[in-house]
């Protein structure tokens, strides 16, 4: 049975792929999906799993970033990081944090996954902090956060080395774990 990655994002599939190989293949599911917007990132989750049962059925994942920032009592942007970084650019989201000169910051994935019966879900988390946005691979807030005991961005790192120690790459590896266990 075919494991569908519900995302419009081609970078976040590749990712994907490319830390579930060769194990596991994934094969996208880009449809149009109404998102509640939520700061709990399971909600999020939950609402995307369902409504994409109505288009296809099987397995499904969805996945959910997050970025949470010390200038913004831990709280947010969280789940919303998209909208913010949308309207502010990472730039201003760098901007955001030294002007309260606190630059402490925590990406978080959850996945979320659907076998049609339950709903379960695997998070990563790595701990870094804000900087002046530097490098061009990546997408989103990647050019700005740089993880803990490391020197460079997420943008400044290609992507074999980012997927090694990304938080997708720990919260895909505890996916990963289940699903080969139950197969």
């Amino acid at each position: 049975m075919a494991l569908y990655f519900i995302t419009g994002n081609a970078n976040k599939l590749e990712e994907l792929n490319e830390i579930l190989a060769p194990q596991i293949k994934v094969y996208q599911l880009d449809v149009e999906l109404a998102e509640v917007q939520s700061i709990d990132a399971q909600e999020v989750i939950r609402h995307k799993l369902i409504e994409a049962a109505k288009y296809q059925q099987g397995e499904m994942i969805v996945e959910d970033t997050s970025l949470f920032m010390e200038a913004l009592g831990w709280k947010l942007p969280g789940p919303l990081v998209k909208l913010f970084v949308k309207a502010l650019t990472s730039k201003g989201i760098y901007e955001l944090a030294e002007k309260y000169k606190l630059f402490g910051a925590q990406a978080k994935t959850c996945i979320g996954y659907s076998n049609g019966r339950e709903i379960l879900f695997f998070e990563g988390t790595v701990k870094g902090k804000i900087v002046k946005p530097k490098g061009n691979n990546g997408f989103g807030w990647d050019p700005i956060f740089v993880p803990e005991g490391k020197s460079k961005t997420f943008a400044e790192m290609p992507s074999g080395e980012k997927n090694k120690i990304s938080h997708r790459r720990k919260a895909v590896d505890k996916f990963k774990e289940y699903y080969l266990s139950k197969k």
